[in-house]
């Protein structure tokens, strides 16, 4: 699996290895011993398995203080995945970094904990499978507006259909700092 750096520190690309014959294909997706040899987050305790149409938005989101880390991937389908730099003290806070990933690149993002995560559906349906360091906890649930003008995603939908908790979500400087994480 090849293991890319981006420009935000707990934010990774990962390409796994793909064998393919005549058959289909194999790949690898997640081994712990080489996340963890690697220094990624390797700990995971819940799969989640996400359907949604085109143009479906989700996000952005986390958890505090039961902070997750997600491993995602797309088994159909296209996205475009976003990561937000929310931890206070980071050289990159309010940051945001995408990547398109699809069942056809069998790209996969890794977020480490601390980082609020959202993605948007570009094909006409997706399957999003993402592996969480810690169980969902709704009373730690939070969010940061998708839109939010100083973060500044350019995200390719221009009207997403989105949750009503993902409408109401307060921009990033509105949150209270005890719902911000701690960074380095």
């Amino acid at each position: 699996m090849e293991i890319q750096a981006t420009p935000i520190d707990g934010v990774w690309v990962l390409t796994p290895r793909v064998f393919s014959d005549p058959r289909g294909f194999f790949m690898e997706t997640f081994q712990r011993e080489r996340f963890a040899a690697a220094g990624l987050p390797s700990d995971f305790v819940q799969d989640n398995l996400s359907f949604s149409s085109r143009n479906t938005l989700r996000g952005l989101h986390f958890q505090t203080p039961r902070a997750q880390a997600k491993h995602v991937q797309v088994i159909q389908g296209e996205i475009f995945d976003v990561a937000v730099d929310i931890r206070l003290g980071s050289p990159t806070f309010g940051q945001w970094f995408g990547i398109k990933l699809s069942s056809a690149n069998n790209q996969q993002m890794l977020i480490a904990a601390g980082l609020a995560h959202g993605f948007c559906v570009t094909s006409e349906t997706a399957h999003v499978l993402y592996k969480c360091t810690d169980f969902y906890a709704p009373e730690a649930e939070g969010g940061v507006l998708w839109s939010d003008p100083d973060i500044g995603i350019d995200w390719p939908v221009e009207n997403p259909l989105l949750s009503e908790k993902d409408r109401q979500y307060p921009r990033l400087k509105a949150l209270p700092r005890e719902m911000l994480t701690g960074g380095k």
